[in-house]
């Protein structure tokens, strides 16, 4: 007879392998998002052994499977991840989300966040190995401020002409330690991204826009896409040395965040006159905001869908520089997409965590620092520190 606890147990078991196959069937789609040329007959070993995987999954569970691994990419685009035979917690399908934007093509962050589910998923991907690169010649070189004008750089300038690539190596700030770095970061904009001639940035982010089969362009982010940035943004004529963008998971995962972590720079000083110090001791978190008393809070800004990930991936701030509090910041925009953002995420933190981290959304988090300064001007520093955990 079959008792409770092993059914649980078996439940659990079968959660598992499903978000096994999610990340598989995500790391495939991302796969073929990638190839820059026509598709050879044979698929990668990746994308055809997740096609193998889903189909085996379906016919186990009475399911019909996809006919084909575009048939597989068609699920993606179609088909909300709620929708899939995939047997996980209610709180890891976000709404109607799909993986994949079925007009660009392209794999939504969603998907992204599923392909590789760590602290950082740009520093996982073999293509932002460019960020470890990055910090190890600037430890080398003791130059911290050179990491942080090259983070600044990740976040400002996603796409370079051919020439604007070239002169960076004259660049004082970063690019004359770093140009090595800095090329690898970039790759040739496909074909894909042309219309007409013409190139368009994205008036917020700056990334290039993808032009919509029935005409228009759309934004590769989701807060752009969100906000309504769908105007046919700024033209960028190609030159003879071509146009250059970030590869797309540091567009995703360094330039979006990176956006809204000098957002909430700016408003601290808009708002407070604090000038907040960007990636300190070599990225040892993302901001570090003075007060009053001589007290200090850390702050790491995220900007992900799944807030169930981002619990599962907190692992420790570094104690260097020093801090008294720590909070993950998320964009308010999430939490009004996701009314749950905060229980989930509270009830996916591992026990140890969860009275030692404070998730605040940023408009939140600036309450809070007006607060802090209104009752703490006048007053000494509190002398504990407190640890913190980073996501």
């Amino acid at each position: 007879m079959t008792t409770t606890g092993t059914r649980d147990a078996r439940s659990r078991d079968s959660v598992g392998a499903d978000e096994g196959l999610l990340r598989q069937l995500a790391g495939a789609l991302a796969c073929l998002s990638r190839q820059r040329t026509v598709p050879h007959p044979v698929y990668p070993a990746k994308v055809q052994n997740a096609y193998n995987r889903l189909v085996l999954h379906c016919l186990r569970r009475g399911e019909e499977p996809p006919g084909s691994v575009p048939q597989m990419v068609r699920w993606a685009c179609e088909r909300p991840l709620a929708e899939w035979p995939l047997e996980l917690p209610s709180e890891n399908f976000p709404g109607t989300a799909l993986l994949v934007d079925p007009q660009t093509r392209l794999p939504h962050q969603l998907c992204l966040e599923w392909e590789v589910s760590a602290a950082d998923p740009a520093a996982e991907l073999f293509e932002n190995e460019r960020v470890r690169e990055a910090l190890a010649v600037c430890r080398a070189a003791r130059s911290p401020q050179a990491y942080t004008a090259f983070r600044a750089m990740l976040t400002s300038r996603p796409v370079l002409t051919g020439a604007e690539l070239a002169l960076l190596g004259g660049d004082p700030g970063c690019g004359m330690l770093l140009h090595d770095v800095i090329k690898r970061c970039y790759e040739p904009v496909p074909a894909s991204y042309l219309r007409r001639g013409t190139y368009r940035q994205c008036a917020r982010c700056r990334c290039l826009m993808v032009p919509l089969p029935h005409g228009g362009h759309r934004c590769e982010l989701d807060r752009c896409r969100r906000d309504g940035t769908s105007d046919e943004g700024t033209p960028l004529r190609a030159d003879k040395g071509g146009v250059f963008q970030l590869s797309r998971p540091l567009r995703m995962f360094i330039t979006s965040p990176g956006l809204a972590e000098t957002d909430l720079q700016a408003a601290l000083r808009t708002k407070f006159g604090i000038t907040a110090e960007m990636w300190p001791a070599y990225d040892a978190y993302d901001l570090r905001v003075p007060l009053p008393g001589g007290r200090h809070w850390a702050v790491d800004v995220k900007d992900r869908v799944n807030p169930v990930l981002l619990a599962r991936s907190l692992t420790p701030f570094r104690n260097e520089p020093p801090h008294d509090r720590a909070f993950l910041v998320v964009p308010r925009y999430r939490f009004r997409d996701n009314e749950a953002y905060g229980r989930q995420f509270r009830r996916n933190l591992p026990e140890h965590l969860a009275d030692r981290v404070t998730l605040l959304d940023d408009r939140a988090f600036l309450r809070l620092v007006g607060d802090e300064i209104s009752t703490r001007r006048d007053q000494p520093g509190d002398p504990r520190t407190e640890g913190g955990h980073r996501a």
